[in-house]
């Protein structure tokens, strides 16, 4: 699809990002506003989520504050189109501490929100944000899309409930839908005051605050994709959702080639222009036992399916992380 048949495509379009003001959710909203599409976002706004008012900044988007567990969602979705499902519970701690919190955001509410599409959006495309966390520890690398599923911890089992719930819409109502499950997402907008969204957020703060940071462990393999195309492949998913072999399909996504913890930590410090510095510490106790080790997607499925491939390579992805954040430091810290 070109620039222009994309923007064909998106224009006028009735679209609801639920967790939009979040780090993937703000970034969406951004892109499907530039497309010319009608894009409400809807988000809780906690202050342990990924959510941030600067987030939408900029961008021609209905911002509507609103928990998906009780907002009044009937209006929301009232004839969307598309429906991208980024609001999630997805700190692994969080869900180790609050089960029941995490399964309420994480399943309950998903169901409560099929309903309400059901009746006020039967036709809408879905694209649901899911997770690699499924997998658990992986048998074998890379992890493709029929390997076992094996949750380490509260939140992957919340989550991975969710994702069956929306999958079962396909299968049952023949509505259009694609499940991403995505790896260690970076770059503009995310969570760096703490580690709650990646460990990659805490290490980008420190290193622009001239301070030392910590790797845990160190050996671990880890893919990661930058925003942009996390973007284009949510935008690819929706647009090819109504295909017979698109539909009702779980595709993985990974991103550039695996790193070592300690590699990413030194390719950060480099595109930095060398500023930084880091010790490397075993596991915390309350964390080794849900730590999955090595992980890196196949995601050839969702290659071949849609022509996506990641166009920003890790070093200029951390570059331009980095850039982003140096002059807004005090809204995301």
């Amino acid at each position: 699809m070109t620039d222009a048949e994309r923007a064909a495509f998106w224009r006028g379009k009735r679209v609801l990002v639920t967790g939009g003001a979040g780090f993937l959710g703000s970034a969406l909203c951004h892109r499907l506003a530039g497309l010319g599409a009608r894009v409400t976002a809807l988000d809780a706004m906690h202050d342990d989520g990924g959510a941030n008012i600067a987030n939408l900044e900029g961008a021609s988007v209905l911002l509507v504050r609103g928990d998906i567990r009780d907002v009044e969602l009937h209006t929301l979705c009232q004839d969307a189109d598309v429906l991208f499902n980024m609001a999630a519970q997805t700190s692994h701690m969080g869900g180790q501490k609050d089960p029941v919190a995490d399964i309420a955001i994480n399943a309950v509410a998903q169901v409560r929100l099929i309903q309400v599409m059901r009746e006020a959006a039967p036709k809408a495309v879905v694209v649901h944000a899911s997770t690699r966390q499924f997998y658990g520890r992986p048998i074998s690398l890379p992890v493709d899309e029929v390997h076992p599923v094996n949750p380490p911890d509260a939140n992957g089992v919340s989550k991975w409930a969710g994702e069956q719930y929306w999958l079962l819409e396909q299968r049952v109502l023949h509505r259009p839908v694609v499940s991403l499950r995505l790896t260690n997402c970076y770059g503009p907008r995310l969570r760096i005051r703490d580690a709650r969204q990646t460990f990659l957020g805490i290490w980008i703060r420190q290193v622009l605050r001239g301070e030392p940071f910590e790797v845990w462990g160190g050996e671990q393999l880890r893919d990661l994709t930058y925003v942009d195309d996390v973007v284009r492949a949510f935008l690819l998913s929706a647009e090819a959702a109504p295909r017979p072999d698109v539909a009702g399909r779980v595709f993985n996504l990974g991103g550039s080639p695996p790193a070592s913890l300690k590699e990413l930590a030194d390719r950060l410090i480099a595109a930095n222009d060398g500023r930084g510095h880091y010790t490397v510490k075993s596991f915390p106790a309350d964390r080794a036992p849900i730590d999955i080790g090595s992980y890196h997607a196949d995601d050839r499925a969702f290659r071949e399916a849609t022509g996506w491939v990641p166009e920003i390579g890790l070093d200029e992805g951390l570059r331009r992380s980095l850039d982003w954040y140096r002059s807004r430091l005090a809204d995301y810290t």
